[in-house]
């Protein structure tokens, strides 16, 4: 079943309606005809099954089923995420979206091979911010989760402080046990902030700013790649917060 987002306004008591480009592509790539059925979200917890009633002209228009039960985690994660080589930031954000992070803030670290300036960065957020969109949709969440714009280390390392928790994973830590103890004791309604090195690892001058902010936890024996670490934690999330 296919999902998509309004705002709230367009949700009302017995109907809805979807406007602007999600009309051509339920009209004419997902060619949906009335009487087929759909799942739409306002973000803001009202999730509803609707069923298309008119789909001509500028809108779609749709009677409401029922209310859905909501796809969100009982935990509002940020993942900052160092910028990776190539195209991984891509998929990074995507299987982040459908594990149920709130927000991804890419982060320009010491050891990042990739360098942006302003304009390309921009332009970058721009498509990141589609890919997460497109995510959500896929996944049946009920928010489109922020990408925000890149970050320094110290800017990510300013804001990762406004949450609950914050969790760093470095490779030089050993030992699950430390690991556990902090993800079990977790509460719902935290948030919780995770950052992830680059390629080429923190660099010692990241470690010390934060070292006493942050929780450092092991992911285990091996070493992970940078679009791996990030999986691996929200993962365990997953596992130990959502009932």
């Amino acid at each position: 079943m296919f999902q998509f987002f309004v705002a709230p306004e367009q949700i009302g008591e017995k109907e809805a309606f979807v406007t602007g480009s999600d009309v051509n592509h339920i009209r004419n790539v997902l060619r949906m005809k009335p009487g087929e059925q759909m799942r739409i979200s306002d973000q803001q917890g009202r999730d509803v099954l609707c069923e298309i009633s008119q789909a001509d002209g500028e809108k779609i228009t749709l009677k409401i089923l029922k209310s859905c039960e909501g796809t969100e985690p009982p935990v509002k994660i940020t993942l900052f995420q160092a910028l990776p080589k190539g195209d991984k930031m891509e998929l990074v954000i995507q299987k982040a979206v459908e594990l149920g992070v709130s927000e991804i803030i890419p982060v320009a670290m010491r050891n990042c091979v990739v360098k942006l300036d302003k304009k390309r960065a921009e332009n970058k957020c721009i498509r990141w911010q589609a890919i997460a969109e497109s995510a959500a949709k896929q996944s049946k969440r009920s928010i489109i989760p922020r990408v925000g714009p890149v970050h320094t280390f110290e800017e990510a390392a300013e804001y990762v402080r406004t949450m609950n928790v914050r969790l760093l994973p470095y490779e030089q830590e050993r030992g699950m046990a430390h690991t556990r103890k902090v993800l079990g004791n977790l509460e719902k309604g935290a948030s919780i902030g995770i950052f992830i090195g680059p390629e080429g690892g923190f660099a010692s001058g990241e470690i010390e700013m934060v070292k006493d902010d942050m929780e450092i936890i092991s992911l285990g024996n091996r070493i992970l790649r940078t679009e791996t670490a990030g999986m691996a934690v929200l993962a365990m999330l997953v596992y130990e917060m959502e009932d």
